[in-house]
């Protein structure tokens, strides 16, 4: 019996310490499924790309459109899906080359034109994924409300 209740006691050790380890097609149809509830929930409808990134543009802004090779001013609100602030600009601007920022970014923002803005919602491999830096959750799906000041 001592040995039986041993054996259990190391299976459930190593079933619990093999962790959640998904492959990057089980982790982006868990992040997408997030997102979907995530816009059920606060009554939101979004558009979304083949990369299962979803959008919501409030302000379409002009018809000029950045590229990756843009230098963007923007100011932005980052949240995790429990609406946790973990960053952003308040009312001050921020600029950057496009190419130096999340993937998520850099096929979210060009949605937007000029002046516009909008929601990102982005699954965790167009983020941070496996690897985030101090502050985010490994493989975090990531909210942020943008605007596309100039670039």
């Amino acid at each position: 019996m001592r040995k039986l209740i041993i054996i259990l006691g190391l299976v459930l050790f190593v079933l619990v310490s093999c962790g959640k380890d998904l492959s990057p097609e089980e982790q982006l149809t868990e992040d997408i499924q997030k997102i979907e509830d995530y816009l059920s929930e606060n009554g939101l409808t979004a558009e979304s790309t083949e990369s299962g990134l979803h959008y919501i543009i409030d302000r379409e802004g002009s018809a000029d459109k950045p590229s990756l090779n843009s230098t963007v001013v923007v100011r932005y609100e980052g949240r995790f899906l429990d609406d946790e602030v973990f960053d952003g600009t308040g009312n001050q601007t921020v600029s950057f080359p496009l190419r130096n920022v999340i993937p998520g970014w850099q096929e979210g923002i060009p949605l937007f034109g000029r002046t516009g803005s909008g929601t990102l919602f982005i699954p965790s491999a167009l983020g941070y994924g496996s690897n985030p830096p101090p502050g985010i959750p490994e493989n975090a799906v990531l909210i942020f409300d943008v605007e596309l000041i100039d670039f």
